[in-house]
């Protein structure tokens, strides 16, 4: 039997509101993603700034920032800045993809014949 107007207009607002959803849920790990990304480059970051400066532990935050404000506004620091900013970025790398698909067995698909490390 022929669907009405109607009806099509029902399943195309449910489809369109699938899609939305859809939208909506790769946006979210799209956030999520970056969010993650950013929070490994600040403390991968700092943790840099910490071990080039001495005693680094033992300052409070607002001591650090004045160094930091200090050193960086220094003319050799200027111009150290000046000829990193001309040299290429290096290209990021990859963001590893993870399969939707759960591993085989409870294992992951470790044993049988295949399993053999160290030969």
């Amino acid at each position: 039997m022929a669907k009405t107007t109607n009806e099509k207009i029902m399943e195309a607002k449910a489809e369109k509101q699938k899609l939305q959803n859809r939208i909506n849920t790769l946006t979210q790990q799209q956030k999520k993603e970056e969010r993650k990304a950013r929070t490994k480059r600040l403390i991968e970051r700092g943790a840099i700034l910490e071990s080039l400066i001495p005693g680094a532990d033992t300052l409070i935050n607002e001591q650090i920032k004045a160094f930091l404000e200090q050193t960086i506004l220094s003319e050799n620091a200027v111009h150290i800045l000046n000829i990193i900013k001309a040299q290429p970025a290096p290209e990021p790398p990859p963001i590893p993809v993870q399969s939707a698909e759960p591993p085989c067995g409870a294992d992951g698909g470790r044993t049988g014949d295949a399993a053999t490390f160290g030969d």
